[in-house]
């Protein structure tokens, strides 16, 4: 069973810290740019609902 050396650890788990500080970074700029967005979608998802309720779609 090969073993791993503390350094691969260290790296990998530096690896993973930075990936989830990437995601964390992402998400944060997604929200901003979507959130002026969102009553928009909202809308559009009540239009949606209402044309298919009313035999439109």
């Amino acid at each position: 069973m090969a073993s791993l050396d503390v350094d691969d650890l260290l790296r990998i788990v530096l690896v993973l810290v930075v990936v989830w500080i990437a995601v964390e970074i992402l998400t944060e700029v997604v929200a901003a740019v979507l959130a002026p967005l969102s009553p928009l979608v909202g809308l559009l998802i009540v239009a949606l609902i209402a044309a298919y309720l009313l035999d439109y779609v």
